[in-house]
């Protein structure tokens, strides 16, 4: 009879719990945008899955808010469009996950249950397709002591393969490792192939999952729970170990039930408390270096979505009409030379050129061709004070007119730090693909941040403040998306 240790029976039920709430809560950010891909273009109608019957307008301005779906709270976490919550909980599940793993690998070879889950011979492959053979006719396999082939080549898959493959894809749709890596997502064959097999693999821990449970009730659910809580029902009465199991799943059920009710009755409380665990560790993996980013003109996407609705202001109607022949780019806070600049006298400027791909929170993304002033030029001109640690873009965009059902009203701020605004990729953008940026990709000035995913990169920039920090902004949590859609200022992943 199998004996298991303790490590492994308390690493099982980690795993379970981790897991499921991966699970939940990978379908909540895959609500944002439920399309597959295996382009990085994710141009309309090339889509090889689709978890949405939502047709979008073809002769009128459609964004891609307008794609998102609202998940249920029964199979999302949270449930009900809130992306930025599902985030918050996918990144701390994984977090503990990933701890979780790794003592499960290392107490794994440092004790001799390896033996019990690596193969050491070939002829595990003819044994396990006799092992599938007899449980496709209905007759249990069972291998006193140890595990048949066909359990042992599926957990060893899904220990070394399955969930390494998983880890691997996640990494590669982060916008700064793919920025500063870009041979990484090669790899894969871009972002958005990386984020079809990482739907894949959630696929593939579903099934398996499946036919773990089914496996325990078939070879009968009282002594394989005790064996599996217990490690071994020799000594144990085999009921205690299912009242054991079952108060374990229940536990689990329990913790669902109070992070989906806590996340839609206080989102604000769990977007703290997630980000004060998650946001360190994504700043020390996502948060540092430059982007290296170079596609070529042919790479450029065929179309590139709309992400939010232009400012709905009479005022700004009429500058855009006029050409934004008026406007004026103010630069203040904690800087020793405030500026004020047309935007004629920016064009003026040495002009940076760069092909970079934009990854959109919601997931897809495309490749385009921009045109501007590099951060750094301007502030070479302002001089930030050594106290400035933050740019604050404030946007010509009031939200209460825009997209008034957008979660909250107010004008429109996203925040990067100073390291972010050095990058030599990092500009305000006037110009798209070789022509004057259009209105609803943000005229007459966007911010490309190319190591962040797009929400950091504030279209209609009116104002660029210096400030020591922003917790007297707005809400104080670095943007008008962390304010009123629960976002991390952290945005590298």
């Amino acid at each position: 009879m199998l004996d298991f240790p303790l490590w492994l029976r308390a690493t099982h039920f980690l795993n379970l719990l981790f897991v499921s709430l991966l699970v939940r809560s990978g379908l909540e950010i895959l609500s944002a945008h439920p399309k597959l891909y295996w382009n990085d273009d994710c141009t309309p109608g090339s889509e090889w899955r689709r978890l949405t019957r939502k047709q979008m307008p073809v002769n009128e301005l459609w964004t891609s808010r307008d794609e998102e779906e609202s998940f249920s709270p029964w199979i999302a976490l949270p449930g009900r469009r809130n992306l930025g919550l599902g985030r918050h909980w996918h990144f701390l599940a994984d977090a503990g996950w990933l701890l979780t793993g790794l003592l499960y690998v290392v107490m794994l070879f440092v004790t001799p249950e390896w033996r019990r889950l690596v193969p050491t011979s070939w002829s595990i492959i003819p044994g396990a397709f006799h092992a599938l053979q007899s449980y496709v006719t209905l007759h249990l396999v069972v291998t006193p002591g140890r595990y048949n082939s066909l359990e042992q080549l599926a957990y060893f898959s899904v220990v070394f393969l399955l969930s390494p493959l998983a880890i691997a894809t996640g990494l590669a749709m982060s916008p700064s490792i793919a920025a500063r890596f870009p041979w990484y997502i090669r790899i894969f064959r871009g972002r958005q192939a990386a984020r079809s097999i990482h739907f894949l693999c959630l696929c593939a821990f579903l099934v398996f999952s499946a036919a773990h449970l089914a496996m325990v009730v078939l070879h009968g659910e009282v002594s394989q729970m005790a064996l599996i809580v217990l490690g071994d029902v020799r000594h144990v009465h085999g009921a205690l170990g299912l009242i054991v199991g079952l108060a374990g799943l229940g536990g689990v059920i329990l913790i669902h039930i109070v992070a989906t009710w806590y996340s839609l009755r206080y989102p604000r409380m769990v977007q703290r408390r997630t980000q004060a665990v998650t946001d360190r560790l994504r700043h020390a993996l996502f948060g540092h270096g430059r982007s290296a980013q170079q596609y070529s003109a042919s790479e450029i996407s065929p179309y590139f979505r709309v992400n939010g609705r232009p400012p709905a202001e009479a005022a700004y109607a009429a500058m855009a009409r006029e050409g934004f022949v008026n406007f004026v780019l103010e630069v203040d806070g904690l800087v020793e030379h405030p500026l004020r600049l047309s935007l004629e006298e920016l064009r003026r400027w040495p002009k940076q050129t760069q092909i970079t791909k934009h990854d959109c929170i919601q997931g897809w993304s495309a490749v385009a061709s921009w045109g501007g002033v590099s951060l750094a030029r301007i502030m070479e001109r302002c001089r930030p004070l050594e106290s400035a640690r933050y740019l604050v873009f404030h946007a010509l965009d009031d939200k209460a007119t825009s997209e008034p059902d957008a979660a909250g009203p107010g004008q429109f701020y996203g925040t990067i730090g100073i390291e972010l605004a050095s990058d030599p990729q990092t500009i305000l953008a006037y110009e798209m693909n070789g022509e004057p940026l259009p209105v609803p990709h943000g005229a007459p000035l966007r911010v490309r941040v190319e190591t962040q995913l797009g929400f950091a990169m504030v279209k209609y920039v009116r104002r660029i403040e210096f400030v020591h920090d922003y917790k007297h902004i707005g809400a104080g949590q670095g943007g008008w998306r962390e304010d009123h859609q629960y976002y991390s200022q952290e945005a590298g992943i």
